[in-house]
């Protein structure tokens, strides 16, 4: 692949990893459902490549904020879920963000009834439909919508390594309101009214 704007050969498509570009917003989301906050845990997979950067601007974010820490639990492997919450419960964190790895959101009902009362924030809308507090993060549906375009153009004549690989451009806040009501959670109006979709 040649760049991103002009990919060459027979590549093109879509990315949906931004990287750390979301971890400030998620930090935002964390201090916005518990505004009385000063620990944040951020799970992750210590594989993840993304990891230590999200980490890295997490801390950045939280630095510009008076008395907020963020403390990261890496696991190794899924059997480790178990260990790794017990200690966020016990560190008494007033959020748990969860990184974008594939392995953590497909567990994420799990993740959630581990986590107990600790309110749970993702990077995907996935991760709110599977249980999830809150997730903040690319439009699957609006990438969707622009790779059907894509598809339009190519089978008119349009060769694909003179397509540019996008990244997203559409982001949405979705909020499980089942998941504030199970863990007795209310959440701020501000946060409601911010808020791209709701699951009921």
């Amino acid at each position: 692949m040649k760049s991103l704007s002009r990919p060459g050969g027979n590549i093109t498509g879509f990315t949906v990893q931004v990287g750390a570009e979301l971890a400030e917003k998620w930090l935002q989301v964390a201090l916005a459902i518990a505004p009385q906050g000063r620990t944040i845990a951020f799970l992750q997979k210590a594989q993840n490549p993304f990891a230590p950067s999200e980490m890295a601007r997490l801390r950045e974010a939280a630095a510009h904020l008076t008395g907020i820490a963020v403390d990261a639990y890496a696991i190794s492997e899924l059997g480790e879920l178990p260990s790794a919450l017990a200690a966020i419960r016990d560190a008494k964190a007033d959020a748990l963000i969860v990184d974008l790895d594939p392995s953590l959101i497909a567990k994420t009902g799990g993740i959630v009834a581990l986590a107990g009362a600790v309110p749970t924030i993702g990077g995907t809308r996935e991760f709110a439909e599977l249980g999830g507090l809150a997730s903040y993060g690319a439009s699957i549906f609006d990438i969707y919508r622009r790779g059907a375009l894509y598809i339009d153009r190519i089978l008119k004549g349009a060769k694909p390594g003179d397509l540019p690989i996008e990244q997203p451009t559409r982001f949405e806040l979705v909020i499980n309101l089942r998941t504030a009501r199970a863990i007795g959670l209310a959440l701020p109006p501000a946060l409601l009214a911010e808020a791209d979709d709701t699951i009921e």
